[in-house]
């Protein structure tokens, strides 16, 4: 005969509140607050992602038609097509044309976007120069880069500069990238060169961060600064060491100002005791929930002031948006000239490889990102309806 069970265990309170408390949180609040929040982990995208898609497409068809119209009306403007010499600040747009996605008017969107922030600089008569540099090598005219042309400065290839048509697309956009570097340059030997590619929609707050952001010492003595990396990479979860760095010390900030206020609160309905357990349970519990709910959402708040963006070393991933610093420019020039671009080693890889073989070479990535990555460049080896084709590009970029 077996002999009497003993008595069970209970769980220690502060065990069993732990455990509540995370219960709670993981399984009820976060879901409840996080489930239409598309970089978050809760995010039901069965449910929400092709509304949420529609409606990303809808808004950019929207201002897309708007910037049409505006260009359509705008008249000439010849303080803006002529470029300064030795200006502070050059903007220099890449763009071609978008056969698959002619009607959302990328460029014109971009173009529309910097004519708004072009005079908000004080003491400045306008914040930058901005020059259009159309790469279209097909027979076909890129008709947005040319409605421009009554108010901004654009700069195609001249008979001399047209190269061999390269083997592949990612040799193209480099080749293409970098004539727009070197006429940059040689147009107006600008101080700082900015490059947008023209699905790069600047934030209202652009051109001031830009300053803040060169008026930073650190800034100076890099190849280039990332205005832009995909939200999806911004997570914690993440191989780069400052982004750890910061996740655990936001996790025992927040742990450390919740066990320093607790005892100064009224009565909670669970006991909180300053000791090295709570301590490192705090710290863990936040980091889990600030990563759950998603860094992006964290990473708006910096947004209320330019001094609040921050600067870390910069990722491999993309190039919408490269503030260039001084003569930076004219060495990702010559860097990007002796490699040979393919899958797998697009500009970005060359560039950020440079970082790790050439002794001296730093770079920086800006937080949160000064510019909405409003339409990827779409390479259908099939002909698609406008419509779905971009469609699946939002689609893409959401996930």
């Amino acid at each position: 005969m077996a002999p009497p069970a003993g008595p069970v265990r209970a769980l220690p309170a502060p065990v069993y509140h732990a455990l509540l408390l995370c219960l709670v949180t993981f399984g009820l609040l976060l879901p409840l607050c996080c489930h239409r929040l598309v970089y978050s982990y809760y995010y039901i995208r069965p449910l929400f992602l092709d509304s949420m898609s529609e409606s990303a497409l809808r808004d950019s068809l929207g201002r897309g038609l708007d910037a049409l119209h505006f260009w359509e009306d705008a008249g000439e403007n010849p303080e803006l097509l002529e470029l300064s010499e030795e200006p502070e600040l050059l903007v220099t747009i890449v763009t071609a044309r978008r056969s698959e996605a002619k009607d959302f008017h990328y460029l014109l969107q971009v173009a529309r976007r910097l004519n708004e922030l072009l005079s908000g600089c004080e003491g400045k008569p306008r914040c930058a120069d901005v020059l259009i540099c159309d790469v279209e090598r097909g027979a076909h005219a890129n008709e947005d880069a040319a409605l421009l042309e009554k108010r901004f400065k654009v700069v195609r290839r001249g008979p001399k500069e047209l190269d061999a048509d390269p083997v592949n697309i990612f040799e193209r956009e480099k080749r293409d990238y970098v004539f727009c570097l070197r006429k940059g340059l040689e147009l107006t030997r600008a101080k700082n060169v900015l490059v947008l590619e023209d699905d790069a929609l600047p934030s209202p707050d652009f051109f001031s961060v830009v300053y803040s952001l060169l008026s930073r010492s650190l800034v100076w003595d890099n190849l280039y600064v990332k205005l832009y990396h995909p939200e999806r990479l911004q997570r914690y979860w993440n191989p780069e060491p400052s982004r750890i760095l910061e996740w655990v010390g936001l996790g025992s900030v927040l742990a450390t100002a919740l066990l320093l206020a607790a005892p100064h609160c009224k009565p909670l309905p669970v006991g909180v005791s300053l000791s090295r357990a709570s301590l490192l349970f705090f710290t863990l519990y936040f980091m889990a929930t600030v990563e759950l709910f998603g860094r992006h959402y964290l990473l708006e708040l910096r947004r209320l002031s330019p001094q609040l963006y921050v600067v870390s070393p910069a990722t491999e991933c993309c190039t919408p948006a490269m503030l260039f610093p001084g003569n930076a420019s004219l060495r990702a020039a010559d860097l990007l000239d002796a490699a040979f671009c393919s899958k797998g080693n697009a500009k970005d890889m060359v560039l950020y490889g440079a970082l790790r073989t050439l002794w001296g070479e730093h770079a920086r990535s800006l937080e949160p990102n000064l510019v909405s990555h409003i339409g990827p460049f779409l390479r259908q080896t099939q002909p698609r309806r406008a419509q779905a084709a971009v469609s699946d590009s939002v689609r893409t970029k959401l996930l």
